[in-house]
């Protein structure tokens, strides 16, 4: 059974909730890529570079963990 994560970002009135399989972080960069693409979502390109940068270092910190 995969494990399931989680990011989330709050801008504005807006709450934006990913849940992805882990192992699928490629599928959900797309996704982020898709939507800031977009001018109808709110969601732009620094939202993206965010939430990727937030799950590199959730996938930084897993590494560890496993390494240690």
């Amino acid at each position: 059974m995969s494990l399931v994560r989680q990011l989330s970002l709050v801008k504005g009135g807006h709450r934006y909730l990913f849940r992805y399989q882990a192992g699928r972080e490629a599928d959900i960069i797309t996704a982020f890529a898709e939507m800031a693409s977009r001018a109808d979502t709110g969601f732009d390109w620094f939202d993206a570079a965010v939430l990727s940068y937030q799950m590199g270092r959730r996938l930084e910190m897993d590494l560890e963990e496993v390494v240690n």
